[in-house]
């Protein structure tokens, strides 16, 4: 029944048709758009904020006791979101087309099966890297294991899909000589029909003239001034030390982290990856694992952390250097905003419910003086030195180019013609997502309040979700109406509470070293607020913080 009620509202949905541009969709936008159930395609440059609004959508969801699938299209993505590759959690595994036969014996892995049934929403992240035909055998899969008695078949089982990227960043992989296919030009999207999102906020690129650039770039309309502008950055000579070196091949990588490691005449200290379960199983975690199967760090080592942990303030990305070891040998890492973390093992695994069948153990730190273009996906950068000299993939240029947040922070070694280059049906394909973004925003500012919001009960109701319970209430500032209004002019969200996701947002942010300007200008508070926020956190010392422990700590005495 559902499924059923989902399908019956989303037919009187608009349907996304080409249309001239009308206007950029924000963050709220496309938020409101995911919460009446449609299925969307979340879109736009590297640093709109994708990333943000799928954390906003799972904690609005969670907070309604729904459980979002969370899933990417490789095993690096999956690790940066904390859930499963799109292969896994579906069971296709490794399998291109799935046959009548895979999907009978998928209907007796029991746990399997009851996750497909169960899942009420689908995320699949950097859908860019996710090959047509592969996403053709998932769709098969929730239709046929999905699909009830007498009720015809739906696109992926009548779930609401949310697919999420850019697709002018690294294509999906040939395997076995196979030809690729973009995930658009599958039948399955072609059925499912999402309304694209197009986000057009920037949060990480700050200077007009690389934002100019990169969007040229995925317009393909590079030209001359373009060009002028990257090659003085050929040989540029960097304003102070800048740790991180992007290059196309894995090669260039090794070999110079390997030399500067081993300029170093220091005692090194040398870790080892631990691991346990199925062989093959096992295998993909160390092949998808960031850090390397032997690590091998001395003081003054150039490091990256390679997962998300925000709790001790580091993301994946976060650059640094190693200063000392304490004495059970673990390495001590002073990050480069100036945060000293004391780094221990943790686990990479692949579970079935809360069995683990596979784990593999190792610090999360990888040598950083070079990493590849592919791993820098997902990274800020304020400066970084790249070589393009050797780009052999459409997308390579474009992905490298926006790690840096301005052009000042660009060094360029070379650079070919071949790195300006994106796939000329992406850019084709682009310019009708922009249409079909105008579109779904242009009809959905035009509904009715009451109609949204009748939109959305219809929905939660249709995924049997709850009333959210032990919601934090809002607490206004104790201030005069006028003067909170005209506070608020500057500062959108000042005195209000800070929601979960706006938190953990903030302390990736911190720690991607995103300056407090920015920070403020992101969330709508004042500067004053960012900091006594990451002080409520422990990231930075705050004086009302510290005054409320001695407060705690004397009554305690």
């Amino acid at each position: 029944m559902g499924v059923q009620r989902v399908r019956s509202y989303r037919e009187r949905l608009p349907r996304a048709t080409m249309l001239g541009h009308t206007g950029r969709m924000t963050q709220a936008e496309a938020l409101a758009i995911l919460k009446t159930g449609v299925n969307v395609f979340l879109t736009g440059e590297p640093g709109s904020g994708k990333t943000h609004i799928v954390n906003a959508y799972v904690q609005y969801l969670r907070e309604r006791g729904v459980e979002a699938a969370i899933t990417a299209s490789t095993g690096i993505a999956a690790t940066h979101i904390g859930g499963y590759t799109i292969h896994s959690w579906s069971g296709v595994g490794v399998k291109r087309d799935i046959s009548d036969y895979d999907i009978e014996m998928l209907l007796s892995k029991e746990k399997t099966a009851k996750r497909i049934i169960d899942a009420k929403v689908l995320i699949i992240d950097e859908i860019s890297m996710l090959d047509a035909t592969i996403l053709g055998s998932v769709d098969r899969v929730l239709r046929t294991l999905r699909r009830r008695p007498l009720m015809a078949e739906e696109p992926f089982g009548g779930l609401q899909v949310v697919f999420v990227g850019d697709f002018f960043q690294l294509p999906p992989v040939q395997e076995h000589g196979a030809r690729s296919r973009f995930a658009f030009g599958s039948d399955s999207w072609r059925e499912v029909n999402p309304v694209v999102c197009y986000l057009s906020e920037q949060h990480r690129q700050e200077d007009p003239e690389l934002l100019d650039i990169l969007l040229s770039m995925r317009q393909g309309l590079i030209g001359a001034k373009h060009r002028d502008h990257l090659k003085s950055r050929i040989g540029a000579a960097p304003e102070s030390e800048v740790v991180t070196r992007l290059y196309t091949h894995n090669a260039n990588v090794d070999r110079l982290n390997d030399d500067q490691l081993g300029a170093i005449e220091r005692e090194e200290h040398r870790y080892e990856m631990q691991s346990q379960g199925a062989r093959a199983l096992v295998e993909s975690l160390k092949s998808h694992c960031l850090s390397p199967q032997t690590l091998i760090l001395k003081s003054g080592a150039k490091v990256m952390l390679t997962r998300n942990n925000f709790d001790a303030g580091y993301v994946n990305g976060t650059l640094g250097t190693v200063v000392d070891f304490d004495d059970g040998g673990l390495p001590i890492v002073e990050t480069r905003s100036g945060r000293t973390l004391l780094v221990d093992t943790i686990d990479w695994t692949i579970q079935d419910g809360n069995k683990i069948l596979a784990k593999i153990t190792q610090l999360p730190l990888r040598l950083a003086w070079a990493i590849t273009v592919h791993k820098s996906q997902g990274m800020s950068l304020d400066a970084a030195i790249i070589d393009l000299g050797d780009a052999f993939e459409y997308g390579q240029g474009y992905v490298a180019l926006s790690r840096v947040r301005s052009l000042r922070g660009l060094y360029l070694e070379r650079m070919s013609e071949q790195a300006l280059m994106l796939h000329p049906a992406v850019v084709e394909k682009d310019r009708e997502f922009h249409k079909r973004s105008d579109l779904a925003r242009s009809k959905f500012a035009a509904l009715p309040p009451e109609r949204r919001a009748e939109m959305e009960r219809n929905f939660l109701r249709a995924i049997g979700a709850k009333e959210p319970q032990d919601v934090t209430p809002v607490i206004e500032i104790a201030a005069k109406p006028g003067r909170r209004a005209k506070i608020r002019e500057k500062y959108p969200n000042a005195g209000r509470a800070w929601s979960t996701e706006d938190d953990e947002m903030l302390k990736d942010m911190f720690a991607r070293d995103v300056p407090h300007k920015e920070l403020a200008a992101h969330f709508g508070r004042k500067p004053s607020a960012i900091h006594a926020r990451l002080g409520h956190h422990g990231l930075v010392d705050d004086y009302w913080v510290n005054r409320h422990k001695k407060e705690l700590s004397g009554r305690q005495s």
